[in-house]
């Protein structure tokens, strides 16, 4: 990285950034990646972390409490030692397999191509070793010690130890009790590894050993028993002999672990590339930030909607900072430089490095915190010249540091293609005329060679660039002169003001000194620029306080639309309610009547009697009542509602509503048959049935058209639903019934359709298909009544269309 590169960082106050940053990784290996944070050198490494990121952000949304990396170790040092042909302690080795284990798992947790395709590619070529793992757990117990199971002379040593050991406690003890009256202390110490009685000090030959310490008073003296040497001996000799079989073990783990370097290796930078994708993503998720969308084309325009500095969020929520005052940058693909003018503290600076800190960011991987979707070209170089250079110790003023800075931004510039330059205070720190005429000679320069220069400056001459050069555009930064404080607020289009006698007199500089300076100031130079500015942000404050109003009409407006809507709602369905619970009583009703018809014929077809009324029969009169119970009923029958879908159906880059989660989302894609979409709503992408979404208007989606199917030539009459073949279940034979009982039978029959109805009626007099044929044509249901073919039975078969 060359020395302009990492000034600019230095100055942007990256390695801040990635302080925070290392904050929200899990593994040391992922803070120190982090805290290191690189810069990709193609766009294509760019949005593959970017989308890293938004998989992985997805994902430890799903998983309860988070994807979890514990047990994940920086095992980079170990397996170089193994590798090198050296011994790695227990402890080293033992993180190596709870490390294979937490690899193993997190690939379970992120394998789906669907879903994953970024990260699943990134754990497809992982190998964690399971062999490898299960012999080093075999082997090796809590703590790294060497398991007895790990070798049989092992546990053959460790058994003889423990039989010394004993052999040896039980005849100190005895010792004790023997000399009980000669020890000052029936408690056995050890001195250098060695067991010891604290013997008084004018008994010491009487209980016979080995001295090895005495008090500082000089009254006891510790002295290892004679008869417990040996065995002191021959326990020393035996813990060699364990060292010595725990190192082998350890050793054969060891050149296990340096078989396998390469893999471990690889999989050690698939755990950092893990780690540093889930501190990006809950990174990104405590700014508050969105993912941005990196532009093919270096002149893409750059859309930053309400862009908040992230050190300066860090400060308000980690440190109790004052409220973070958002920027909106919109710069289309015809501007290449920006000047920025205003009073000094009124957040010209902060808006370089928001612009500049953003760039690096959406490079790095970074969500961006802004609101909407934020989108940029990628920047393959972010230069700036922020700040004072001076140094007494290198002979350079003010001015002299600027132009050095300067000079190596130029340098930099054919190196690479879309290129960021931030310039603070350009031209500053010498004469005015001859800095005004250098900045703006160095702005023309940066138009040709840069993707975009934004320069903050304090010269009216730069203001007017604009007018000259459709590829400037002027931007200022709002002050309130009434209370000497800054808004913080960035406006475009309009050059800003200093405001430095405004600002002097709400000091209280004396007027008299105030009158005269404001007397120099050439007519027609910058005061009267000045005036027309002032007028300039009058009008638009008007402007903006009008379209404030609006908005608020139009929300109003809205408001009262939605309510509207709502009741318009509740009184349709509370009219449907009524309706409904009239047309049950109505049909209540009729079904009443139509029980008492039935009764009627039961009785009279019991008694056998004919009874003449008004010269027809009883029985017809009762047929005819039930007949025109049943057209009433018909008529009152509720329709099936039939949904007009208008033909609406969702298309790829159409904006619908999820019915589940309420929100907003944009189509991606869309099943061969239409009946799945797949969505992105906000950072998550889903797959969802099309009868789970609505347009953003209410609009319901029509169902998907059913595949063409193959056709089984058969005759149909117009209406019908199934062929014209009578068989046993679409056929009633009435014959020797009454008119009335007849129609009660084919009824039932045709109750129960899905195509023509058969009914066998015979010829005989006539009356009986006279009968039926009659009350059939007041049927609404039914379509058409035809004689049947003749080998169906000709006239004396009546074939019944239904609609």
């Amino acid at each position: 990285m060359s020395e302009i590169h990492q000034d600019t960082l230095e100055l942007l106050e990256w390695p801040r950034l990635a302080e925070h940053l290392a904050g929200f990784a899990s593994t040391t290996a992922g803070r120190r990646h982090c805290a290191g944070l690189g810069l990709p050198d193609h766009p294509a490494e760019s949005r593959r972390l970017l989308l890293e990121t938004t998989e992985l952000l997805a994902l430890d949304g799903l998983c309860e409490g988070g994807v979890s990396l514990q047990g994940a170790a920086d095992i980079a040092a170990t397996v170089a030692l193994c590798a090198k042909g050296g011994c790695a302690g227990g402890e080293e080795l033992l993180a190596v397999a709870a490390t294979l284990a937490t690899a193993r798992r997190l690939r379970r947790q992120i394998e789906d191509p669907e879903l994953r395709p970024v990260t699943t590619a990134l754990v497809a070529e992982l190998r964690t070793l399971p062999e490898l793992e299960q012999r080093l757990h075999f082997c090796l117990e809590e703590g790294g010690r060497v398991a007895d199971r790990a070798s049989g002379p092992l546990e053959a040593v460790r058994r003889q130890l423990l039989a010394l050991r004993g052999e040896r406690r039980d005849r100190l003890q005895e010792l004790v009790r023997r000399y009980g009256s000669l020890l000052q202390d029936t408690v056995v110490s050890e001195r250098g590894g060695r067991p010891v009685l604290a013997v008084k000090a004018g008994a010491a030959a009487q209980v016979g050993g080995l001295v090895h310490d005495s008090s500082a008073s000089g009254s006891t003296v510790y002295v290892e028993p004679q008869a417990v040497i040996p065995l002191g001996n021959r326990i020393r000799d035996a813990e060699g002999q364990e060292r010595e079989l725990e190192r082998q073990v350890r050793s054969e783990l060891s050149a296990r672990v340096g078989e396998q370097a390469e893999p471990l290796d690889h999989l050690q930078q698939v755990l950092v590339r893990i780690d540093a994708g889930l501190a990006r993503a809950r990174y990104g998720q405590w700014l508050g930030a969105v993912r941005p969308e990196l532009a093919d084309s270096a002149d893409a325009p750059f859309e930053l909607i309400d862009l908040r500095h992230p050190l300066l969020l860090w400060q308000e929520r980690r440190e109790g900072g004052r409220p973070v005052v958002p920027v909106t940058i919109r710069v289309g693909p015809e501007l290449r430089v920006v000047a920025i003018t205003g009073p000094n503290t009124g957040g010209k600076t902060v808006t370089l490095k928001s612009l500049g800190l953003a760039a690096l960011m959406a490079r790095a991987g970074l969500f961006l915190p802004c609101a909407g979707t934020p989108r940029l070209p990628w920047c393959g170089q972010v230069l700036a010249d922020i700040g004072d250079e001076q140094s007494l110790q290198q002979n350079l003023s003010t001015f002299s540091g600027h132009i050095r800075r300067i000079a190596r931004i130029l340098g930099a510039l054919p190196q690479g293609p879309a290129s960021l330059v931030l310039l603070d205070e350009v031209g500053a720190g010498t004469d005015p005329t001859e800095g005004s005429a250098l900045a703006a000679a160095l702005l023309r320069h940066l138009a040709d060679r840069a993707r975009l220069t934004v320069a903050t400056t304090h010269f009216g001459e730069l203001k007017a660039l604009k007018y000259a050069d459709p590829r400037f555009e002027n931007a200022s930064v709002a002050f309130d002169v009434e209370t000497l404080s800054p808004t913080y607020r960035l406006q475009w289009g309009i050059p800003g003001r200093s405001n430095a006698l405004a600002i002097a007199s709400r000091l209280g500089l004396d007027p008299a000194v105030l009158a005269v300076a404001a007397a120099q100031l050439e007519p027609g130079g910058e005061g009267d620029v000045n005036r027309v500015i002032e007028g300039l942000e009058q009008e638009r404050q008007r402007q903006q306080e009008a379209a404030e109003a609006a908005a608020a009409l139009l929300a109003r407006t809205e408001l009262l639309h939605e309510e509207l809507l709502q009741r318009w709602s509740q009184q349709k369905e509370q009219s449907a309610e009524l309706q409904e619970q009239r047309r049950q009583r109505l049909e209540l009703s009729i079904r009443e009547g139509q029980g008492e018809v039935r009764r009627l014929i039961r009785r009279l077809r019991s008694v056998g009697q004919e009874v003449r009324v008004g010269g027809r029969v009883a029985g017809e009169t009762a047929r005819q009542a039930g007949q025109r119970l049943r057209h009433l009923e018909q008529q009152h029958r509720p329709l099936p509602e039939r949904r007009d879908h208008g033909g609406w159906r969702p298309r790829v880059g159409d904006r619908i509503r999820l019915l589940a989660l309420g929100k907003a989302a944009e189509v991606l894609a869309i099943s061969d048959d239409g009946s799945e979409l797949s969505v992105r709503c906000g950072v998550l992408r889903l797959s969802v049935e099309l009868a789970g979404i609505e347009g953003l208007h209410g609009e319901k989606p029509a169902p998907p058209e059913p595949p063409p199917q193959v056709r089984i030539r058969s005759r149909r009459s117009p209406g019908s639903r199934g062929p014209e073949v009578r068989t046993e279940g679409n056929t009633v034979d009435v014959r020797g019934l009454r008119v009335h009982e007849a129609e009660a039978a084919v009824e039932e029959r045709l109750r129960g359709a899905n195509g023509p109805v058969w009914v066998i009626h015979g010829i005989g007099t006539g009356k009986l298909k006279r009968g039926l044929r009659e009350w059939l044509s007041g049927l609404a249901w039914v379509e058409r009544v035809s004689d049947a073919e003749q080998g169906d039975g000709g006239p004396g078969c009546s074939v019944i269309w239904v609609k």
